[in-house]
């Protein structure tokens, strides 16, 4: 069978990446399709025997900036020509799912999320738009007729696949709500036994310096607003609970300007893998703010034995079970998550019972479903 695959762009590292890696394990012969392609800051792309990017990789500002893509892309997925594969499968959060095959061809979406900033996000991206497209003058008004030509285009872009694949509950009801379609789910993989206690890939590897306090809660997250990092350090820094966090983005300087006096709130800002399994596996419990698609890094918490406290909604529905392997809060508020943070020093977490959970997700889970899924297909 040849194959394909196609994703919204390359040009970062995260969880859909790993995704992309473990299709490649699955079709290793299977050239890569996108946007655009940014070679140095998607080293992980390399193994890839081909990544094929669209004609906007021709415009060098787009490579980074991939805010201003978002009416170019449907033009740009919709010039690819598939006639010669047999399968092609579309991993996305945006437009890749807009592709056209032939009937020959089977297309199966792994779907992400319907796109966020113009479904479940949409009047979150009105109020506070990408802080590198701010300097464009009434930029809230400016992008309403091109987001609705897009919004247009999407709901039947999203038609065009042979069967689509959420990769949650949460994510499965936004595809039936928004684009009127029934999917199966199949959780990503993720790479449970990295994060173990017992993984003998690190035991002989010690802590960097410094790298762990006595006593802290986590979270490992991009900094960007709609992960509300800034509720568990509130929540923390008035119950002067120690709280590390690892990750970068666009709220990275916000946020430390704001708590740059408060010694109990410290920024790792990129951690190796290494040194990530130790922070995971000596926290008390790693705090999961935001309402994720899925959330692989509650799964790599509990992969490492940590509890989780989560907000009660997205992905976390699924990768948490209350009690036994964390708790969640009600609502995004800084309240909500100190009065979990209080219940939760009054519980008790067996570890094993986290590793087990996270039997669920695992990467060989991942491709004997997905494999079994297209079996039933072809």
């Amino acid at each position: 069978m040849k194959a394909a695959i196609v994703y919204d762009r390359v040009n970062t590292w995260g969880g859909a990446e790993k995704v992309l890696l473990v299709l490649h394990e699955i079709f290793p012969n299977a050239p890569l399709y996108t946007s655009v392609y940014d070679e140095k800051r998607a080293p992980w792309a390399r193994v890839f025997p081909q990544v094929i990017p669209s004609f906007l990789q021709k415009i060098p500002i787009l490579k980074n900036y991939h805010e201003l893509l978002g009416w170019l892309t449907p033009i740009a997925y919709e010039s690819f020509n598939f006639d010669g594969y047999d399968l092609v499968v579309s991993v996305t959060s945006e437009a890749a799912k807009g592709i056209i095959t032939k009937p020959t061809t089977l297309h199966i979406c792994y779907c992400l999320t319907p796109t966020r900033y113009l479904w479940s996000g949409y009047e979150e991206y009105l109020r506070n738009p990408p802080r590198r497209l701010s300097w464009i003058p009434f930029y809230r008004y400016i992008s309403q007729p091109l987001l609705k030509y897009t919004k247009y285009w999407d709901k039947i872009a999203a038609q065009r696949p042979d069967m689509i694949i959420a990769i949650s509950t949460e994510v499965r009801d936004r595809i039936k709500k928004y684009y009127e379609r029934n999917s199966e789910v199949i959780y990503p993989p993720v790479d449970t036994k990295k994060y173990e206690i017992r993984d003998k890939r690190y035991e002989k590897i010690k802590p960097s310096n410094n790298l762990l306090p006595t006593s802290y809660y986590l979270i490992v997250s991009r900094l960007v607003p709609y992960k509300k990092v800034n509720l568990a350090i509130d929540a923390c820094n008035e119950l002067g609970e120690t709280l590390v966090i690892v990750g970068i983005g666009s709220e990275e300087n916000k946020l430390k300007s704001k708590y740059k006096f408060k010694k109990n709130i410290v920024f790792k800002g990129f951690v190796s893998d290494e040194n990530l399994v130790f922070l995971y596996q000596g926290a008390k419990a790693f705090i999961h703010t935001q309402e994720e698609d899925f959330g692989i890094t509650s799964v790599e918490a509990q992969a490492a034995g940590t509890p989780v406290i989560a907000f009660k909604k997205g992905g976390a529905l699924d990768t948490v079970i209350d009690g036994k392997t964390g708790i969640f809060f009600e609502s995004q508020t800084k309240e909500s998550l100190i009065n979990a943070i209080k219940r939760f020093d009054k519980l008790k977490f067996n570890k094993d019972d986290s590793i087990q959970n996270t039997q669920r997700f695992t990467k060989e889970r991942f491709k004997n479903e997905f494999l079994d899924l297209l079996n039933r297909k072809v």
